[in-house]
């Protein structure tokens, strides 16, 4: 099936050459050519007719337009590829739109790029004319470059996350009823085993997350950066807990305060439309970010676990869940296609950043536990719910936000099988005077 679905009203590309006159200048498969080494391991036909690897390959990649080949020259790499697939410039044929992972696969281990010497370079452009190097606009769906958010204020300022939170999660919450499941919950799931359900498995994780703060009928949760309000809805309705969650997507907050009524945990369970720094100073039993330290920035880690310790009383617990470098010497920004298409603003540090700064907040670490390979199970989840619920979705928010997904899903998951990317839960504590924490001698959770 074609990752690119023909739409009403898209461009018609002409399936071989123009007529009219011989080709003067040099094909798709010519620049194909150029800027690869060794056998192709795709099929990659052009807009011209010209076609390049091998003819029974099971992917396939149909640069469509000019504006498609104009993508890929202006920004080399992920963004470009990106820009075309999205605008429905760039086919690929082979693969699911839900769920192109198997071609992530191909791409990443059997593809092999080269950079064309200058003299090869100039007379391609010559070739091709300059005019082709020109950017053209980038689809819709794609947030503005870093250099232009500054109009939204500072990095990690509270209108530009406010900005870059909506830019992601106030999509459509349609769309991620069919993509997340019934539970609602964006966030890696715990798998005790590969064949567990998506919704089994994130109610293992809500499980252990209350597990390790030890929640007990009676306390007092805080949860930041609660999405849809999973958290807290477990720990009123499973342990008799009184939740408050805040989240800065109001799409978010409306659709969780709904389901806590509709639910009858209104007594216990509450989320407001809130950012993590103006939730109340009143003293928690335990507090739970699962999900929020990848937007707040690497910068901001002091500030961010100062304000957690501060909602903590003496004894209490916190329990952070975020997605990490496998490296902590890694650049902490993430790629280009990640930061315009997904999270604009989002960083990532390595875990040894991460716990010496919870550390360096006044906070006593006692347990960590990496969960990476169960976020690629979980996002395995989330792309058969893509595939299965597709038409629905792209009703919902458009064929090229779908794809966006579709792509951002499965190369996740690539990335968290390959150890590019990990995932972190930290526990920690609020000492007493003379580190009085309460904590046990051994873990009273089951792993």
């Amino acid at each position: 099936m074609s990752l690119i679905d023909r739409e009403q009203g898209a461009a018609s590309v002409p399936a071989g050459p123009p007529t009219g006159g011989r080709r003067t200048g040099p094909t798709v498969a010519d620049v194909v050519r150029a800027v690869t080494t060794g056998a192709l391991p795709i099929r990659i036909t052009g807009y011209d007719g010209s076609a390049v690897g091998p003819a029974d390959a099971g992917i396939t990649l149909d640069i469509r337009t000019e504006r498609g080949l104009s993508y890929l020259l202006t920004a080399p790499g992920d963004l470009g590829m990106a820009r075309a697939y999205v605008s429905g410039d760039l086919g690929l044929d082979g693969v699911h739109p839900g769920d192109p992972y198997e071609a992530f696969k191909v791409l990443k281990d059997e593809l092999h790029l080269r950079l064309p010497s200058v003299g090869e370079a100039l007379a391609l452009v010559r070739g091709l004319g300059w005019e082709r190097l020109m950017p053209p606009p980038p689809p819709r769906q794609e947030a503005a470059p870093r250099w232009r958010r500054v109009m939204d204020g500072l990095r990690h300022s509270r209108l530009r996350d406010s900005n870059a939170i909506s830019h992601h999660y106030d999509v459509s919450n349609a769309f991620y009823e069919k993509v997340l499941g019934p539970s609602m919950t964006y966030t890696c799931a715990v798998f005790h085993s590969p064949d567990d359900t998506l919704e089994q498995a994130q109610r293992a994780k809500y499980d252990l997350v209350a597990g390790k703060l030890a929640l007990k009928p009676g306390m007092r949760l805080l949860d930041v950066g609660c999405g849809w309000g999973g958290m807290v809805r477990h720990a009123a309705r499973e342990y008799g807990v009184k939740a408050l969650g805040v989240t800065l997507s109001r799409a978010q907050a409306e659709w969780a305060q709904a389901a806590i009524e509709r639910e009858g945990l209104g007594d216990l369970a509450e989320v407001r439309h809130l950012d993590y720094r103006d939730a109340p100073r009143e003293q928690f039993d335990a507090v739970s970010s699962i999900g929020l330290t990848e937007h707040i920035g690497v910068r901001n880690y002091p500030a961010y676990f100062g304000a957690l310790r501060s909602r903590l009383k003496p004894g209490g617990r916190l329990l952070n869940h975020c997605i990490t470098r496998a490296d902590n010497r890694a650049p902490h920004r993430s790629g280009a296609f990640i930061d315009r298409y997904v999270f604009p603003d989002g960083e990532l540090a390595g875990p040894g950043r991460l716990i010496s700064e919870i550390h360096d907040a006044g906070l006593e670490v006692h347990h960590e536990e990496n969960l990476r390979q169960h976020y690629a199970l979980t996002l395995a989840g989330w792309c058969r719910n893509l595939v299965e619920h597709w038409d629905f979705c792209v009703g919902e928010v458009g064929l090229g936000t779908a794809r966006v997904w579709g792509l951002y899903m499965a190369g996740s998951r690539l990335a968290f099988e390959r150890n590019d990317i990990q995932l972190h839960q930290v526990v920690a504590t609020q000492n007493g005077p003379q580190g009085v924490n309460g904590y046990p001698l051994r873990p009273d959770w089951t792993p």
